[in-house]
């Protein structure tokens, strides 16, 4: 074998370790302590630095900070099974508690099943971008997960599935890294490795095992490693991987030719093509240099998505126009993003139509096919002068291009069209098409104008950022309450009662003498959040109040929502993100 040919000291010293663990591991047949953690070494820690011992007992945890408990590692007295059930797990997370007003038990009074509707229902949406990061705050602060009706596998599915629909790689890569836990999140490990190498970045796609220092499970996480090592120049290293896993029963004929031709054991290279998995396609392409190859409509995204990066796609000039088939594919390919629409457009230039049918075009398009439609139509709009004709024509292209649901192929192409039309000069027929293709992204309002006449939109909002003392905000709102009692027409709104019993939520006194300017309806709750708070189950509320907020940016509820959200932050203590969202609903922004 290849091994007795790489082993010296070195490598046997490694041999023999991993088939020490991994006899100990089999002939107990106990959980898999991932940390290599010695109890006894634990129980001695323990004794001396009570602050370092990570019981369930919350007097014992409140002291340390979750960070610091995280970065010494040595004296971890939790571990994790191969199941990950009935056994204490790892605190993982980003965040300290205390930066969002939670707390590490925030999940223990949650039922379980109530937790699986709610994530099924958000799961359902496209979350607004407020929605989401109050998602990304609640699911990765530093917490003991849920008990109840809930298993620990279950509630780190449920942080994965979150985080690949989110798509944030930064946040995924910092979460896993931070936390060394490639092997509790498989599939999360997977999406973060798949989207780099989808994009034929192998640097960064290897950078995650670089900084990983545990044992990887997963075969297929497994496999990426050894090539990771082989590209680094480590094949040496990789080699004795690889005999050590076929001795323990590892089989992956494809996938050892491609390696055999790395190591430079064979110059012939395999040109089997799989499609299994982006890695096996990657190093398709990388151990073949005269690798070629046609995607087809039902070929992965991720496939397309790499052969665009490696400049692997047909090439327009290539590509007659009596090709059909090979054209749908091109415009499947722009509308999933992975082709350019110049490249597209340029291409529908190159069909020739008669002066009939560029003359008669809104007719004769009809006797086309849904490609040389498409091609006339934007032909059409090219040398269109008149602003209504023009529209009309653009709109009928986007509508040819949705009806084979091909509808992201003409994004940025309308959108520059449009551009040179005034808008001014569009039809109020066309009104509504111009601007919904128009539209840039909405910037937020920053700057803050101040109304001395309107509780809400007055100065008194700065406390929420921590701008007034305590003697002073109470001053100045019974002040301010004095001037409503004596104005008669001054009605409350709800986002003045918000902002009152935000601040009579913090300990401020009001005088009772302005008690009856407003009256509490506390019917306005929902049932359900109100049995939530009860009985202090902090992290199901939260959860709740995103399912409410949705796919609505906070600016957008109306006053009954946001007066019972806020309601619930005042009842659970959570004044970080309750002042957030006060800061960002009750000001006037210009």
């Amino acid at each position: 074998m290849k091994i007795l040919k790489l082993l010296n000291n070195k490598y046997l010293s490694i041999l023999l370790l991993i088939f020490l663990s991994t006899f100990n591991a089999n002939a107990e047949d106990k959980p898999i302590d991932i940390w290599n953690i010695d109890e006894n070494e634990i129980e001695e820690s323990s004794a001396s630095n009570n602050q370092n011992n990570l019981e369930t007992n919350n007097d014992d945890i409140s002291q340390p900070s979750i960070f610091d408990l995280q970065s010494e590692k040595e004296i971890e007295t939790v571990q994790v099974s191969s199941d990950l059930n009935s056994q204490e797990i790892k605190i993982i997370g980003l965040y300290d508690p205390e930066d969002y007003d939670l707390q590490i038990n925030m999940w223990s009074n949650s039922n379980g099943d109530q937790l699986k509707y709610l994530f099924t229902n958000i799961n359902k949406m496209q979350l607004s971008k407020d929605a989401s990061d109050l998602l990304n705050i609640v699911l990765l602060t530093n917490s003991y997960n849920p008990e109840i009706n809930i298993t620990n596998e279950e509630f780190l599915n449920i942080r994965s599935n979150w985080l690949i629909k989110n798509k944030d790689r930064e946040l995924i890569e910092e979460y896993l890294v931070k936390n060394q836990i490639l092997n509790l999140h498989p599939d999360l490990s997977r999406y973060l490795v798949d989207q780099y190498l989808s994009e034929a970045n192998i640097e960064k796609a290897c950078e995650l095992f670089l900084k990983n220092s545990e044992v990887i499970n997963d075969e297929y996480l497994s496999k990426f490693n050894l090539y990771c090592l082989i590209n680094a120049g480590r094949s040496e290293e990789a080699q004795l991987i690889l005999d050590l896993k076929k001795e323990l029963g590892f089989n992956d004929e494809y996938f050892e030719k491609k390696l055999n031709y790395l190591f430079g054991y064979t110059q012939d290279p395999d040109p089997s093509i799989s499609e299994t998995s982006i890695l096996d396609f990657h190093l398709a392409h990388r151990t073949n240099p005269d690798f070629i190859f046609e995607p087809k409509k039902n070929t992965d995204p991720q496939i397309w998505k790499y052969l665009s990066a490696s400049n692997l796609l047909f090439n327009i000039e290539e590509v007659d126009i009596v090709e059909e088939e090979k054209i749908s594919l091109i415009e499947k390919a722009t509308h999933d993003k992975n082709y350019s629409e110049k490249d597209l457009f340029a291409l529908y230039k190159r069909f020739q139509f008669n002066i009939n049918q560029l003359l008669n075009a809104s007719e004769s398009y009809k006797s086309l096919s849904n490609i040389e439609a498409r091609a006339l139509i934007y032909q059409r709009s090219l040398i269109e002068s008149d602003t209504e004709k023009k529209l009309e024509f653009l709109k009928l292209l986007k509508d040819l291009f949705i009806k084979d649901e091909y509808s992201n192929a003409f994004d940025i192409e309308l959108k520059q069209a449009l551009e040179t039309i005034e808008p001014d000069d569009v039809p109020s027929n066309y009104t509504t098409f111009y601007f919904d293709n128009i539209q840039e992204e909405s910037v937020e309002l920053k700057d803050i104008k101040f109304n001395k006449d309107i509780l809400h939109q007055s100065r008194l909002v700065n406390y929420f950022n921590g701008d007034f003392a305590k003697s002073k905000i109470e001053k100045d709102l019974n002040n301010f309450l004095k001037k409503i009692k004596k104005d008669k027409k001054y009605i409350l709104t709800k986002k003045d009662i918000m902002l009152i019993e935000s601040i009579k939520s913090d300990g401020i006194e009001i005088s009772k003498k302005y008690e009856d300017l407003y009256k509490i309806n506390e019917s306005e709750m929902p049932i359900d959040i109100q049995v939530m708070i009860n009985n202090n189950e902090i992290g199901s509320t939260v959860l709740r109040i995103i399912e409410v907020i949705g796919q609505d940016n906070l600016t957008d509820l109306d006053e009954d929502t946001l007066y019972f959200i806020i309601s619930a932050l005042n009842q659970l203590d959570i004044d970080y993100i309750r002042n957030k969202i006060l800061l960002k609903v009750l000001p006037l922004k210009v």
